[in-house]
């Protein structure tokens, strides 16, 4: 059913607003119009067939205004991602605060009309990320690579505590050696299978296991490397050229940002997003500010990355850090500062590029 379809059916009737308590195989939605009166909810299963049963029965109770949806980017991003084809203004809700959910309880319609009401009274203004292009692209190759990075450095830890308490051939000969001097010994081992009783040949094995999943996990890693490399620079060429910023880096601040960066209206918004806004702490005759612990920490951690890079050899940054310092700053307020600046010139790049895209 086309966008203008629904929009033109029953012009009679007030809007309807609609609220959906999203989970993995259903979902739940309840619906209210524009005067805040209750027209029912119900179940639907979460498939594209259901997507397509979910809006028709909406649309039969009116115009359609708009749709909260909890969980956008999780178990809503299917759902959402037909909402938005389909030309409907979606908007990301949150779950009930605790003190409503004191007050009348919890169950799947009492969240869907409140993802409604958020929606009528104007709470939930915030647009959910659209997953069709280049950024969902580049979420979805990064999150094997990072998961692998985590599993190569568990091997590593594995293969240094084996070698710890390994008999004393093995132990000799590799103590000293450097992580990946180890890896290429340990994967040239051959453990006689018949010993595997004796400690030697068992350290033997478990050594070599580990050393070709490292070796694996390299292939891995290099191959979503050379993905991420082409993709970001497909993406954001302008952010890329900002000094300190590689692929990696760059990946995580497009994934963090969104494809429809405009839902953001202000590079404060993503300073905030980021986690590197600070908050007003102001109490009586003091005003003060505080540090935002907030937001999304791994776009936060790459913003640390290219501060204190930065730091070490870019001349303006140093300057301006030397001069801070004089003022009586900390490293650690110094790199804040930076660090909302960066936010400042990040958004601007990621906004050239991804309003060209």
């Amino acid at each position: 059913m086309s966008a203008t379809t629904l929009q033109t059916q029953a012009v009679d009737r007030p809007r309807v607003v609609a609220g959906v308590d999203t989970h993995q195989r259903t979902h739940h939605v309840a619906l209210i119009d524009t005067s805040g009166r209750r027209h029912g909810d119900r179940e639907f299963p979460v498939s594209q067939a259901g997507y397509r049963d979910l809006l028709d029965w909406v649309a039969r109770h009116g115009p359609i205004a708009a749709f909260g949806v909890e969980s956008t980017g999780c178990y809503g991003a299917g759902l959402t991602r037909h909402l938005l084809t389909a030309g409907i203004d979606v908007y990301e809700v949150t779950r009930p605060e605790k003190a409503t959910r004191v007050k009348v309880g919890k169950s799947d319609p009492i969240d869907a009309y409140s993802a409604a009401t958020q929606v009528l009274t104007g709470r939930a203004t915030g647009r959910p990320k659209i997953k069709t292009g280049i950024v969902e692209a580049l979420r979805a190759i990064k999150i094997p690579r990072d998961s692998a990075v985590k599993e190569r450095t568990r091997a590593y830890s594995q293969i240094r505590d084996l070698i710890t308490t390994a008999p004393t051939t093995i132990h000799d000969t590799l103590i000293g050696a450097t992580a990946r001097r180890r890896v290429t010994i340990a994967a040239a081992y051959r453990p006689d299978l018949n010993q595997l009783h004796d400690p030697l040949h068992a350290t033997k094995l478990a050594l070599r296991t580990l050393a070709q999943r490292v070796h694996h996990l390299d292939a891995e890693i290099t191959s979503a490397d050379k993905a991420l490399a082409a993709l970001t620079k497909q993406a954001c060429p302008t952010l890329l050229a900002l000094r300190q910023v590689g692929p990696q880096t760059a990946a995580r601040l497009i994934i963090t940002a969104g494809e429809n960066i405009t839902r953001m209206h202000s590079e404060a918004a993503f300073a905030k997003l980021t986690g590197v806004a600070p908050l007003p702490a102001s109490s009586g005759k003091t005003t003060r500010h505080r540090l935002n612990r907030g937001g999304d920490r791994h776009a936060n951690s790459a913003l640390y990355m290219i501060a204190t890079g930065r730091m070490k050899n870019h001349p303006p940054t140093q300057a301006y850090v030397q001069r801070r310092r004089a003022e009586g700053l900390s490293n650690p307020e110094i790199i804040r500062c930076l660090k909302r600046h960066l936010a400042r010139s990040i958004y601007r790049a990621l906004r050239n590029d991804l309003m060209t895209t």
